[in-house]
């Protein structure tokens, strides 16, 4: 099968819905499939061969966060270029409500499209007034599906319609093995954080907070973060005397970030809103981390209401301190929520999705008249 896919984020900064887009080509061109993404992207970016630039993204604010999105004539006509050379069976947009290369991609096609809805949210002015302007491209989607609950609703409550539940996927193989960074654990005091620092709702100052409570009664007590953003700055929110114990490595390869996962005790995800699944968790899980996550409605889904990993209190620096403290102390413990969180993360290995993904474009092309067109009628913005 043809499949053209659209990221609508950029393809320089890693993030959740480009992780997605890229991990979901590779098993299906690992399966067979013919598979084209275009994306945001710098000229000059290096990308990998089966990626086709959208033009440089520029940063947008969106949900709570800093999007880089492509959006304006040079993207339209870069994404009708590409629609007419791939001839795709099916064209899968993700995110198509987001003002970026998915809006412009549902606009300029037409045939089977089958959309991807990542994003949880509380409805917005910004979503209302916006509305009308979407129908017109969300109007032609044949096929959609929600990675969790939360999407879904989203979707239901603010767009209408509703969609098939495919969970987001994870390569279960590339974090399952791993050496520690040097240096680093575990050994019994390892908290461990990855996201970009300088988003507010991936919950860093929570973290901060807590180990701030936790490390002057434990001397062993260190703290690794990894991901986008200021060292700096980081480090200017714990008192001096405790800096030392903090490691920021700022943004990681995927091997590092793999390594990451295996060098610590527990792997902290201390998000307080806006997340949808939470692929973080499932990586931690992947590698065998031991999981302590804020108890927002995706994180308690993924880790089975607490089964396959500790919950504290969203935002609440006192609980998350608590939960740390207890769950260092209790290596059995420890090791019991690492077997269980190998055998939850299995349900989310690509292996598993990709093909319920593939059924959802057969059905889409079955009922289709044909691949994927330009649409030459009416004008893309």
């Amino acid at each position: 099968m043809r499949v053209g896919m659209v990221c609508p984020y950029t393809w320089d900064v890693p993030g959740g819905v480009m992780a997605h887009v890229r991990d979901l080509a590779e098993a299906l061109i690992a399966d067979g499939h013919h598979v084209s993404v275009i994306a945001p992207a710098s000229d000059d970016a290096p990308l990998p061969f089966y990626v086709t630039s959208a033009g440089r993204a520029v940063p947008v604010p969106y949900n709570g966060s800093v999007a880089r999105l492509a959006f304006g004539f040079l993207s339209a006509g870069r994404v009708r270029k590409w629609l007419r050379e791939g001839r795709f069976d099916v064209l899968h947009v993700h995110e198509p409500a987001v003002p970026s290369v998915g809006l412009l991609a549902c606009w300029a096609a037409r045939g089977p499209i089958v959309a991807t809805f990542h994003a949880s949210y509380q409805r917005s002015r910004a979503v209302s007034v916006t509305a009308p302007v979407l129908h017109t491209a969300l109007e032609k989607i044949t096929g959609r599906i929600a990675v969790s609950d939360a999407a879904r609703k989203t979707l239901v409550e603010h767009m209408g319609g509703d969609a098939v539940l495919i969970p987001n996927g994870v390569t279960v193989s590339r974090y399952a093995q791993a050496e520690p960074l040097p240096g680093w654990g575990p050994d019994g005091g390892v908290i461990g954080f990855l996201g970009r620092m300088d988003e507010p709702r991936k919950g860093l100052p929570v973290l901060l907070e807590a180990f701030t409570l936790l490390a002057p009664e434990r001397p062993g007590l260190r703290l690794l973060v990894a991901g986008p953003g200021d060292a700096d700055e980081v480090l200017s929110k714990v008192p001096a005397a405790l800096r030392d114990r903090v490691g920021v490595l700022g943004m990681v390869s995927e091997e590092d970030k793999a390594r990451a996962y295996h060098s610590v005790d527990v792997f902290c995800a201390p998000n307080t809103h806006g997340e949808s699944f939470g692929i973080v968790l499932a990586e931690a899980m992947a590698a065998g981390a031991t999981v302590l996550a804020s108890d927002i409605p995706a994180f308690r889904k993924v880790l089975g209401e607490g089964q396959a990993g500790a919950l504290f209190t969203t935002g609440d620096a006192a609980s998350l301190a608590r939960e740390a403290a207890a769950l260092l102390d209790a290596p059995e413990r420890r090791a019991k929520l690492s077997d269980e969180a190998r055998v939850a993360v299995r349900r989310y290995d690509w292996s598993t999705v990709a093909r319920d993904v593939v059924r959802v474009y057969e059905t889409v092309a079955a009922t289709g008249s044909g691949g994927v067109e330009e649409e030459r009628r009416g004008a893309v913005l």
